[in-house]
């Protein structure tokens, strides 16, 4: 798949949010999903003393973005890792500390456009899921073992489907007959499943249901939950970090971090707030910023992003 077709989501907005921590000599930014590499290219680019640290957890991302950073040379370094990890391949490259860090969330276009990875509903693919395709269980696997209740729960959860129950209910009744194997079959079960009112509104009615199964898949919450406070612990002060997210519950996770980051823990009714209870952080956007009207008509993925930035004002309380 060629890169060209590739358009990084609020590429200038991230790059002018990032902007003051990197133009400073020997600055390191880390892009913590990597995907096809458009934004890490930009950064190296508009960044030319910049230093790159790139992770994913799909080996196919890293090799495409491999060839497309390899006119940087050693300035790009490409780390096979889900963002989690960002501590420790911090410790292993022996960088303390980093001026900037970029997450873009959800799935890379090259995921959903390769139909065999089973992330698009619009094209009938074998239900995997995995990012990374080395590891864990598939989409097919979750749908067919785990218990309804559980399914239940991940449905309303990850995918806030209010008709979760009633699919379920079909799953597991289709699966007893024959397990699942591709997205067609699951797509046209969805459908017939809904009331018509429900199929009328929000899109694709399967939309839900699959963003739950990849989120399960991918444990995607969970090290989300863990990374964003990571990454914000690995930024030296003046660092920024910047966080595009596509859906409500990647974004409240983002929200509450950074909002805990921004504020006082001092005891009520202190006269003076000790220099251990400040706020660690500055927010840098108001709320969360969406995308112009201009980049969701050239790009149609950007509709649900939501972008949030933050400086680092003060080291750790110790």
């Amino acid at each position: 798949m060629s890169h060209t077709r590739h358009v990084p989501v609020m590429l200038q907005r991230c790059l002018d949010l990032l902007a003051p921590a990197l133009a400073q000599p020997g600055a390191v930014v880390v892009d913590c999903t990597l995907g096809l590499g458009g934004h890490s290219e930009a950064l190296l680019s508009t960044f030319p003393s910049a230093r790159l640290i790139g992770l994913d957890r799909d080996k196919e991302a890293l090799r495409l973005s491999g060839e497309r950073l390899a006119p940087f040379g050693d300035r790009a370094e490409l780390v096979h890792a889900v963002y989690d990890e960002l501590p420790e391949v911090l410790d292993r490259l022996g960088i303390a500390k980093v001026q900037g860090v970029l997450f873009d969330l959800g799935v890379s276009s090259m995921q959903l456009d390769e139909a065999d990875r089973g992330f698009a509903y619009a094209q009938d693919a074998p239900l995997d899921m995995r990012m990374d395709q080395t590891t864990g269980v598939s989409a097919a696997e979750v749908l067919n073992t785990y218990a309804p209740g559980e399914l239940v729960r991940i449905l309303r959860q990850y995918g806030e489907e209010k008709q979760a129950k009633r699919i379920v209910g079909a799953v597991v009744r289709e699966r007893d007959k024959e397990p699942f194997s591709n997205s067609a079959r699951l797509v046209e079960l969805i459908r017939d499943s809904l009331p018509q009112a429900a199929k009328r509104t929000g899109g694709n009615p399967a939309k839900r249901t699959f963003q739950a199964l990849r989120i399960e898949v991918n444990g995607e919450l969970s090290v989300l939950e863990a990374a964003i406070p990571a990454a914000v612990k690995t930024l030296a002060v003046d660092g920024r970090i910047a966080v595009l997210s596509y859906h409500s519950l990647e974004d409240r996770l983002v929200k509450q971090v950074f909002a805990a980051g921004a504020a006082t823990t001092a005891p009520p009714g202190l006269p003076v707030v000790p220099e251990r209870y400040q706020p660690r952080l500055k927010l840098l956007t108001r709320g969360a910023e969406l995308p112009t009207e201009e980049e969701i008509a050239e790009n149609r993925r950007a509709a649900p992003a939501r972008l949030r930035g933050a400086m680092r004002i003060r080291e750790e309380a110790l």
